[in-house]
């Protein structure tokens, strides 16, 4: 089965994405998400640097690498499962979230021994990352009432 194109999809009036590799809604919104922090990843780096030292560059550096893998493997996950089946993408949602939350927690637990961490700055990357870049994509999504890149095309309107 071939995924419709955005002529198609117009056609019929349907607003379903099928996800594909090269193209996937999730894979869209992660790439936008990790695009859209690249601005506030360097600041946060320096005043964190400053704020703890050459330990809390590194740590929220670290952070940072781990928000944007977090949100990689989700997409990942959530592509493979909506290209599989229902089942299989609320598996991969419930069972993708707990399994990536407990390898964060292992990652952070596996470097805290090492000379360079500092807790404060590597939790504060990862929580206000996450929750910043979600509330921010939540807003950006709602407002254009489809996700980036997934415009729809309605008849009769010329495509950007």
């Amino acid at each position: 089965m071939t995924p419709a194109t955005s002529d198609e999809r117009a056609e019929t009036g349907s607003g379903t994405y099928p996800a594909s590799d090269d193209g996937s809604p999730e894979r869209d919104i992660a790439f936008d998400m990790a695009r859209r922090s690249l601005w506030v990843f360097p600041a946060w780096v320096i005043v964190s640097g400053f704020i703890w030292g050459m330990g809390g560059a590194l740590s929220s550096a670290l952070g940072y690498v781990l928000v944007i893998g977090n949100l990689a493997a989700a997409a990942a996950l959530m592509a493979w499962g909506a290209r599989t089946s229902p089942v299989a993408l609320m598996g991969v949602t419930l069972g993708g979230f707990i399994v990536r939350l407990a390898a964060l927690a292992g990652i952070v637990l596996a470097v805290s021994p090492l000379g360079f961490f500092e807790p404060i700055p590597i939790a504060i990357t990862i929580l206000a990352s996450h929750l910043g870049l979600l509330a921010w994509e939540i807003r950006y999504v709602s407002l254009r009432l489809a996700a980036p890149g997934l415009d729809l095309q309605r008849p009769g309107k010329e495509q950007k």
